[in-house]
């Protein structure tokens, strides 16, 4: 059997949303989980009906939606009993911007390898209100789940009868779209000592 074959068998399987979820909510405190990349490969295959593109987006943001909370109880509990080195650097640096500009730092932290981590943990942390914090979570994790699934979903439907071709398109855009992200911050941030300088 092929490395194709056991993974069109595992999104058929109705444990793929389970999955789903809990890699999702794995994902808040632990970012090496690649929770983004079986979202779109699950959505890759649901070109043909299974699994459920709304059931896999639903799971997704779920799962991100509670790690998220899971993330922002872990830094109430460092700040209570004491934060590591790291952390309280962490918090030093985003407390700031995180009180005058928090709910759009929180939805692009969800789209910044490991800056989901920070966020969360760092919301906690500093005492961002929880009500607050909740709302826009609950936007990044509908955001981010939609964006991982339709992202797979055109992969898919665009090599419908080579899924393999379907997963390295859907996983290369999802690619593309983070280093375009990340080139358009590294610019962005030259500038701005550059014109501050003038």
């Amino acid at each position: 059997m092929d490395l194709m074959h056991l993974i069109e068998g595992a999104m058929a399987s109705p444990l793929i949303y389970p999955v789903i979820l809990v890699l999702a909510l794995l994902d808040a405190f632990l970012p090496i989980v690649p929770s983004e990349t079986v979202v779109i490969a699950a959505a890759v295959f649901a070109v043909s009906g299974v699994p459920s593109l709304p059931l896999i987006i639903v799971m997704a943001a779920v799962g991100a939606f509670v790690g998220d909370h899971i993330g922002y109880g872990l830094g109430r509990l460092l700040r209570r009993h004491g934060r590591p080195r790291r952390l309280a650097q962490a918090v030093d640096r985003i407390a700031p911007h995180l009180h005058r500009r928090g709910g759009a730092l929180i939805l692009a932290g969800r789209f910044i390898p490991g800056g989901r981590t920070a966020i969360v943990t760092t919301s906690g942390a500093t005492g961002y209100p929880l009500a607050r914090f909740s709302l826009f979570a609950a936007l990044a994790a509908v955001l981010w789940a939609a964006y991982s699934g339709l992202i797979g979903f055109v992969g898919g439907a665009a090599f419908e009868s080579n899924p393999a071709l379907g997963l390295a398109v859907g996983l290369g855009l999802a690619l593309a779209i983070t280093v375009l992200g990340e080139l358009f911050r590294y610019v962005r941030a030259r500038r701005r000592p550059a014109v501050a300088e003038c």
